[in-house]
């Protein structure tokens, strides 16, 4: 499976936002194999606006790979899920309930999370989500799956995104202290501004770089938090399933990730 994961456009209405993210559509789209999905992990709208999902609808929309989205802390989950899941069937949630969903791509389960804290920047899976979780990890049995959300659950070693991420990590960790790497690989996320490669629980912690901006690391020159000169960039993870042996058992499968900047 071939995966485009992408994070962080804050789309806001400007024409600098636009323009960063209608080049990195076109990039994707030249690619001469299209992904199996293009992930984008959070912080879509800038201000949770409506007009700002629209925006992000139609852009999607034109991606050549089907586009998998989940909210990130600048998201509004009533507008988010009015807008960007209008085509999906109504399933009772209440407008402002976690938004989380199941996908089946490629012959794995990628399991996009709402770890948002709603008015604040830090994250969270609350029990709902946790209880999501852990109740689709059981169904799906030997699929293998991948966790995909916004706020990273280990340290950035920065001072202003280590006090935002996700804060109950120590949760999450158990929830997958109980599978094994074999039925959860990897774990993808955004909300960083910044391509980084970490593990947590035991396992590869990918995290996408922004569409916006770049994160400016505490040993890097230059008064902003982040960089909105620098280009957005793009991870691409190649997951497969590994070898099997006797009786059908995976030998542990493997993902392979390479990042790209967008001219």
């Amino acid at each position: 499976m071939l995966l485009a994961h992408i994070s962080d456009p804050h789309l806001d209405g400007t024409d600098r936002a636009t323009d960063r993210a209608t080049r990195v559509v076109a990039y994707l789209n030249s690619l001469t194999r299209q992904p199996d999905a293009v992930l984008v992990t959070g912080d879509i709208a800038d201000h949770g606006a409506p007009e700002e999902y629209e925006e992000a609808a139609r852009l999607l929309a034109g991606l050549t790979a089907p586009a998998l989205p989940c909210p990130g802390n600048h998201d509004d989950r009533s507008a988010y899920r009015k807008v960007l899941l209008a085509g999906e069937p109504d399933d009772g949630e209440h407008p402002t309930a976690p938004v989380n969903r199941l996908h089946h791509v490629a012959g794995y389960a990628l399991l996009l999370c709402d770890s948002t804290i709603p008015g604040e920047d830090a994250g969270r899976f609350d029990d709902e989500t946790l209880d999501w979780l852990a109740r689709t990890l059981d169904d799906l049995g030997d699929t293998p799956a991948i966790p995909a959300f916004h706020h990273p659950p280990a340290a950035v070693h920065h001072p202003y995104l280590d006090a935002t991420n996700l804060t109950n990590a120590a949760r999450f960790a158990e929830l997958l202290a109980a599978r094994s790497v074999d039925d959860v690989p990897a774990i993808l996320t955004g909300h960083a501004h910044t391509a980084m490669a970490a593990t947590f629980a035991g396992r590869p912690l990918l995290v996408a770089p922004a569409v916006v901006s770049t994160l400016r690391l505490p040993w890097e020159s230059g008064e902003r938090l982040t960089d909105p000169a620098a280009p957005p960039g793009v991870a691409f993870h190649v997951l497969d399933e590994g070898d099997r042996g006797a009786g059908g058992q995976s030998a542990g499968g493997r993902i392979t990730t390479h990042y790209r900047v967008v001219p």
